[in-house]
């Protein structure tokens, strides 16, 4: 098994970060500075930065209603709260699947399953997202119109979302955006594009996962069902 397979698979960290952990040089194989592409075998003693590693038994996914004002990371250089905080009462080391960034709000998945966070946020599975939004601009209504055909900002080409306008005026809006892509910041980008200011953004569903009533601030542990979901899709 790849390394980077084996860290993310002991709920460390992701399979993206255990490939830093390799290049840095702080994990070792049976005493042995490992690689990035170095692999392992059953019996074998995996450590980062000198901590031996191992697979849990049981799994633990949760979902968060992330509030605006929190970093989605397990720790913070600025000192901004952070996500881990929210979930430090569920007793095991979680990481988010994905990002919120710091203003945005709404469902955020976090578990110990490397493998299952990894394919969940990668791109490559289109795994929609879809977010309530609201927004100031001329014409607001139609500006989000826009949102619906390919766009670009910035040099990033964007597919076109599915959009749901759920009401306006002649300066403000409020719809659903549905995307797939997952790239960063990208119903931000997108519109920003056509013109529009975003003044909350906030997450509604992931696949089949919907946030429903979790209060912010809160979290709970997904449900039989939504975890076989998640083998099933992925």
């Amino acid at each position: 098994m790849r390394l980077q397979k084996y860290i993310a698979g002991c709920g460390y960290c992701s399979r993206r970060k255990a490939e830093e952990l390799l290049l840095s040089g702080r994990v070792t194989v049976n005493g042995v500075k490992a690689s990035l592409g170095d692999g392992m075998e059953e019996g074998d003693v995996v450590c980062v930065d000198g901590e031996p590693l191992s697979q849990p038994t049981e799994r633990t996914y949760v979902m968060l209603h992330k509030p605006k004002g929190y970093v989605t990371t397990l720790s913070d250089e600025k000192g901004r709260p952070t996500v881990a905080e929210l979930t430090a009462d569920a007793g095991v080391r979680l990481f988010p699947v994905g990002r919120l960034d710091l203003n945005s709000e709404g469902l955020l998945i976090l578990t110990d399953d490397g493998e299952i966070a990894n394919r969940l946020a990668h791109p490559s599975h289109g795994v929609e997202k879809t977010y309530r939004v609201w927004v100031k601009g001329e014409n607001a209504a139609g500006a989000a119109e826009r949102l619906r055909g390919p766009m670009e900002y910035r040099g990033v080409s964007y597919r076109g979302a599915k959009v749901s306008l759920l009401r306006s005026d002649e300066n403000s809006a409020v719809m659903d955006v549905t995307i797939g892509e997952g790239k960063n910041r990208e119903v931000r980008n997108m519109c920003a594009a056509a013109g529009l200011r975003v003044k909350r953004l906030l997450r509604l569903q992931q696949g089949e996962l919907k946030l429903g009533d979790l209060p912010p601030g809160q979290w709970r542990y997904l449900t039989d069902g939504e975890i076989l979901y998640l083998h099933k899709i992925l």
